[in-house]
């Protein structure tokens, strides 16, 4: 499966997708560029400011309307 992974945020976001892609290749998994077509697409929130928010709201939408097709997964602060 080709998974695009994007990360807003702090350091331990980083790190928690620094740990998902470790994962996800090791299952066998392609990554990809975030903006290439891809099966699913992980987005990494933060939801310290208002700001914050609304880059992941629009990060969702924009993703979700380009690639209509793929599995949207939304993890951290703002899920």
């Amino acid at each position: 499966m080709k998974i695009g992974i994007y990360t807003l945020g702090c350091k331990v976001n980083q790190y928690e997708t620094q740990a998902m892609e470790q994962e996800l290749t090791a299952r066998g998994h392609e990554l990809v560029d975030f903006e290439s077509p891809a099966d699913a697409y992980i987005i990494n929130t933060c939801s310290v400011t208002e700001l914050a928010d609304k880059k992941c709201r629009q990060t969702i939408r924009r993703i979700s309307r380009q690639h209509p097709e793929a599995v949207v997964v939304v993890t951290g602060c703002y899920a």
